[in-house]
């Protein structure tokens, strides 16, 4: 099984399920560092049978690269939507050390912002209701698989940020729509989501390939 460099995808449990399982994996080209990006380094974590992951998740947002444009397009009108704006939220980059391999990947983790339906404000306040009932629980989860949910750096966690946003039918439970976010950062994207909802740059343009430097 191969999995592309920066491959975007939504399906964020998979993503790192399927990182454990992978027995050998080619990093890309070295980056092409164009911003300094906040990251987020986990700690080391056994895996069963022998050898340790770790993850480290670059935090953008980013214009989208060219590859990852495309794939955005291609899922709105597969729903019967229009692109409107593409955000390359984060990569989350897996690295596993064993005894006999050393292997890593990057996966984009990517908002297509798609000319979606608004919920009424009812339902929104509904569907973070929802989230609210289950975020420490959900927090527990994610730190029993990667160690631990990241923290600020005076202890508090990083918020929960819902990649296909709540207010546009974003699912308030799956794994694959949750990813830990640093709070500064977290409270600039309902703005910035505003703007790529309403097909405005930057969301509109196409990005470097490699946003950041190790």
């Amino acid at each position: 099984m191969t999995l592309k460099n920066n491959e975007p995808v939504w399906q964020f449990r998979r993503l790192l399920v399927g990182a454990l399982l992978i027995t050998a994996c080619a990093e890309g080209p070295t980056p092409n560092p164009t911003s300094t990006a906040r990251k987020w380094v986990g700690p080391l974590v056994n895996v069963p049978g022998g050898g340790q992951f770790r993850t480290v998740i670059h935090y953008g947002p980013w214009q989208c690269s060219a590859q990852i444009m495309d794939y955005c397009r291609e899922k709105c009108s597969g729903s019967g939507h229009v692109l409107q704006g593409c955000m390359w939220l984060a990569d989350v980059k897996m690295d596993f050390e064993g005894t006999i391999v050393r292997a890593g990947s990057r996966f984009g983790m990517t908002h297509c912002c798609c000319n979606y339906g608004t919920l009424t404000a009812a339902q929104n306040a509904a569907a973070r209701d929802r989230w609210d009932n289950i975020r420490d629980g959900f927090r527990g989860r994610w730190a029993e698989r990667f160690g631990a949910w990241p923290t600020e750096a005076n202890g508090k966690p990083y918020q929960g940020h819902h990649i296909r946003d709540l207010s546009h039918g974003g699912n308030p439970t799956d794994w694959d729509n949750i990813i830990p976010f640093p709070k500064d950062i977290h409270q600039t994207l309902n703005g910035l989501y505003a703007q790529c909802y309403a097909n405005e740059p930057p969301w509109t343009g196409v990005g470097p390939s490699y946003p950041y430097g190790e």
